[in-house]
């Protein structure tokens, strides 16, 4: 598989803050590319977190040491400043505590998908599953349809998947399914908007209720008619939100969730 750079630059000189995109697990920062048409006016860092991608052999440190490298590679690629953040999925679990340990680092935060409650039987179903089946080209397939992924992002998903060790994915399972949400979130006072699909597993949608107690200054949204990975699912629909979101709008297509 031939690897995606970490940093896009726009062809000429911008003004706009950069951004810095995480990327959920089981997958790497090549998840990002069908963004990148919509933010060609932007620095953009796709950045591999320990363990995927170009970094698969390394080892999963904890969350708040993959947070901690976020903001050191950022640094590292010359973004020294604040960066409007997007992460999906583990991407957003690991946003969370890029926000609690360096919220000055963070201007704007667009997180989807973060599965913050203890995760239902069929969730931890699929993860004993998928630990026992870890080298069976079937089960990431199985996977990727159950995700919605459209056919053309399969393969990839499948090919990267298996290239992950068993041993990353069960230590950063585990992480995530204890971490809850991270102490100091709250005292993050940037513009936050937390999002989750409609038809996302309910664990991820019960969490944003969770956060929004945690965190009463973030916007809690649904995606309509989507499932977890919905960058790639409906790529106008989450393109256009994330544009809207980084001009300094909420797309209005998003579901408010009620708080309670």
């Amino acid at each position: 598989m031939t690897a995606f750079p970490e940093v896009h630059r726009p062809a000429t000189a911008t003004a706009h803050r950069p951004v810095v995109m995480l990327h959920g697990g089981n997958v790497a920062n090549w998840m990002w590319e069908p963004q990148l048409a919509a933010l060609r006016d932007r620095t953009v860092l796709t950045l591999n977190l320990p363990g995927f991608g170009e970094r698969v052999r390394e080892v999963w440190p904890g969350l708040d040491a993959v947070a901690d490298d976020v903001v050191a590679r950022a640094t590292g690629h010359g973004v020294d400043g604040p960066f409007d953040l997007v992460g999906l999925s583990l991407g957003a679990v690991t946003g969370l505590r890029v926000l609690a340990r360096h919220p000055g680092r963070v201007h704007s935060a667009f997180l989807t998908g973060a599965p913050l409650e203890r995760p239902g039987p069929g969730v931890r179903l699929v993860t004993r599953l998928q630990m026992t089946f870890w080298r069976a080209r079937w089960f990431w397939r199985a996977q990727a349809a159950a995700f919605g992924l459209p056919a053309d992002s399969r393969a990839r998903y499948v090919a990267h998947g298996m290239s992950i060790r068993r041993e990353t994915a069960s230590a950063m399972t585990a992480d995530v399914y204890r971490g809850g949400i991270p102490a100091g979130v709250g005292d993050y006072s940037g513009p936050l908007l937390v999002i989750a699909g409609e038809k996302d597993n309910v664990a991820v949608r019960r969490s944003l209720t969770r956060l929004g107690k945690a965190a009463p200054r973030a916007q809690l949204r649904l995606a309509p008619g989507m499932h977890h990975i919905w960058n790639v699912e409906d790529t106008t629909l989450f393109n256009g939100v994330l544009r809207a979101w980084l001009d300094g709008a909420t797309d209005p297509r998003l579901v408010p969730v009620p708080r309670r």
